[in-house]
């Protein structure tokens, strides 16, 4: 029998090429694109830990510029009296003190640095209480007892803190601290060896610890609506007493 040749892609369909639409192939990145990316990765990661450690550093050590620093706000009130005092604030604090002073006109703030020739760090802080007490109200002779005594302190407390006043009621109560002409509140001074500064409701007192709470014991009276007979009376009781023990 004769065998003929035949054709097996005669019996087979059609190999018609299929076209694949939006098939999106993965391409492989090219070597230095992604080189580039890593770089960038490494760079991003010790950007942060630098401003990790950064802020580290900031929390653990203590800011030179605080510590060698005062700055003491002046309000817009005390901007003439500053200026007219100006030299009487600035030689104590130079030439006994031995510190830089200087007005900032921008941040309105009197600083106060540490200069080569401070021998003692502490005046650093007396004379930031010598300035802050000039700007609280009390006169330049007053305030420079803080810079020659070390047992003399500020306090200040306001009205509100003893008793809650509103309207004519405060009005009356500063009154009753003031008195006539000024007299209540220079007789708690003399008796109590104090200064001691009105500033609307707010008061301010200048002295030793002792003296301060006299004063302060007083000025609560007076508040709280005791006739200043009264207070006159028991102040001048128990400044006795006190010159007795010493």
């Amino acid at each position: 029998m004769e065998v003929e040749n035949i054709n097996v892609d005669e019996f087979l369909p059609a190999k018609n090429p299929v076209k694949l639409k939006n098939v999106k192939k993965n391409v492989a990145p090219e070597s230095g694109e992604g080189m580039d990316v890593e770089q960038q990765n490494n760079e991003k990661k010790k950007s942060k830990r630098q401003s990790k450690l950064k802020k580290i550093k900031k929390n653990a050590e203590p800011n030179e510029s605080k510590v060698n620093m005062r700055k003491v706000a002046v309000p817009a009130h005390r901007y003439t009296p500053l200026r007219e005092n100006w030299l009487k604030i600035f030689t104590p604090i130079v030439e006994h003190l031995l510190l830089q002073v200087r007005f900032n006109t921008k941040s309105r703030n009197v600083e106060i640095k540490v200069g080569p020739e401070t021998k003692d760090i502490a005046n650093l802080q007396k004379a930031a209480d010598f300035v802050r007490a000039f700007i609280y109200g009390f006169d330049v002779e007053d305030a420079l007892a803080l810079l020659r005594l070390d047992d003399l302190f500020v306090e200040s407390f306001e009205i509100k803190d003893v008793k809650t006043l509103q309207g004519d009621h405060l009005g009356r109560a500063i009154g009753r601290l003031a008195g006539k002409a000024g007299r209540t509140k220079f007789t708690i001074e003399n008796v109590t060896k104090t200064r001691i500064v009105l500033a609307d409701s707010k008061i301010h007192i200048l002295g030793s610890y002792q003296n301060i709470a006299l004063a302060r014991r007083a000025i609560c009276n007076l508040i709280m609506g005791s006739p200043p007979s009264k207070v006159y009376g028991n102040l001048r009781n128990v400044a006795k007493r006190v010159a007795e023990r010493f």
